[in-house]
């Protein structure tokens, strides 16, 4: 039973009036006919009285919480004054929305908060990696400047030296940029009907090199696929691709082997990078799309890189209703996987 106004009055005035009914049926001389319409008269009073004052009450109530609710500029609330005898308990309507209200901001709060150490971390760990190619490359120049300039040998390798921090500097500034227009949605992707396999081949060559300095073998799987013919924006996804063979090369183990796989699917094709490195540990791989996030620190320096690739990788794909699943085993190797739509 919904306790409204209309039910408080009904059963106020039916109390009231089988109490003064069964009091006046011991009054001496006392009708039927008296008894009836005193019943009537009772609950038609009372009935009413009840209902009116109940209701005036409560909405004068919910008027006033409603008043307050509207200097705070709050909008979430949609409490309307219903028709008097069709109203419903507005205490409760209130309530219900407050209720929902709370848990609703609660989420925000928790939200902005968790943001808000992101914010810090971001911060502290940009400001880290400034700050580390700035004072490299400010160290060397200090040094030509005090007199190893003289020293045409030194000063060629010094100035190699700072020139190689301030690339690491301009990479990080660019990846930064990217990432930043990727998240803002400022960087449109430009979709088009693209080949990965000649793709892939194209970035074989470019990292031939680099795969031959670990002796690391670069095979497509299947062998004899001619094409593999999707919808996306070919410069990102060749950076997406690029990302993945660099790191299945750089983390991999000497002499192993970096495989891209293609998968045909119904309306997909599944795109795997795997690598039979020495893997990553389990309670890492939720953070490796971290901005600056690095499994090994130590080797990720030597190895060069901004911490960034994969933070935009997942933009990237993310933007192209994709989405990067790993998989991990130690010892074993890694295999990034995420899916494509077909070209029809």
């Amino acid at each position: 039973m919904n306790l409204s106004a209309r039910w408080i009055a009904f059963l106020l005035a039916l109390f009231i009036t089988v109490l003064t009914v069964v009091f006046l049926n011991f009054v001496p001389d006392t009708k039927a006919e008296m008894l009836v319409v005193t019943g009537v008269i009772c609950f038609l009073a009372t009935y009413f009285t009840t209902y009116y004052t109940v209701d005036v009450l409560i909405f004068q109530e919910v008027d006033q919480i409603y008043k307050s609710v509207k200097k705070l500029k709050i909008k979430d609330f949609n409490i309307k004054k219903k028709p008097l005898l069709n109203s419903q308990n507005p205490l409760k309507l209130l309530n219900t929305e407050i209720s929902d209200y709370v848990t609703e901001k609660q989420k925000e709060i928790e939200e902005l908060k968790r943001m808000e150490t992101f914010r810090r971390e971001f911060l502290a760990n940009v400001s880290h990696e400034l700050k580390t190619p700035i004072f490299a490359a400010q160290g060397f120049v200090h040094t030509l400047i005090d007199g190893a300039i003289d020293d045409p040998e030194v000063a060629i390798r010094f100035l190699n030296k700072a020139a190689k921090s301030l690339d690491g500097l301009d990479a990080l500034v660019r990846d930064l940029v990217v990432l930043s227009q990727v998240e803002t949605g400022e960087l449109k992707m430009q979709f088009e009907v693209l080949d990965l396999v000649r793709i892939t081949e194209d970035i074989f060559e470019q990292l031939e090199d680099k795969a031959t300095k670990r002796d690391t073998k670069l095979k497509i799987k299947p062998a004899k696929i001619q094409e593999c013919l999707v919808v996306a924006d070919p410069q990102r996804i060749y950076q997406v691709l690029m990302n993945f063979i660099e790191n299945a090369i750089k983390y991999g183990k000497d002499h192993g082997k970096v495989t891209v796989v293609f998968e045909e699917q119904k309306k997909h094709y599944t795109i795997a990078v795997e690598d039979d490195g020495p893997g990553i540990p389990q309670e890492h791989i939720n953070r490796i799309f971290e901005r600056f996030y690095r499994v090994d620190k130590s080797r990720s320096r030597e190895t060069g890189g901004t911490g960034l690739g994969l933070a935009i990788v997942k933009h990237i794909l993310s933007a192209h209703n994709s989405s990067v699943s790993v998989t991990s085993k130690p010892g074993k190797g890694t295999r990034f996987s995420f899916s494509l739509l077909k070209a029809d």
